[in-house]
């Protein structure tokens, strides 16, 4: 397991990139939806500040290498979706 410091700053890179790419495509798409687009920032923004937070604090009764196991498969499920969402734009 990497340490916590390398995760995080994973999480901040994947949703730094994410931020970007949907501005992108909210300026140079064919469609304008600034509803959508604001709706989509706001979800990336609240789920790098979710992720990190459960980074640093583990759930209590739960093997450690268990957790952040399901924590990466849950980030990378939100993450396509988010990814899907941006191409819908």
């Amino acid at each position: 397991m990497a340490n916590k410091r390398t995760l995080k700053q994973a999480i901040n890179l994947i949703s730094e990139e994410l931020f970007v790419e949907c501005v992108a495509a909210s300026l140079y798409g064919n469609e304008k939806h600034p509803e959508n687009t604001e709706a989509l920032l706001s979800s990336i923004i609240k789920m790098q500040a979710d992720y990190i937070s459960r980074v640093s604090h583990p759930e209590p009764g739960m093997k450690a290498s268990q957790y952040f196991n399901n924590l990466r498969e849950s980030f990378t499920k939100q993450v396509s979706e988010i990814v899907d969402q941006i191409n819908n734009l």
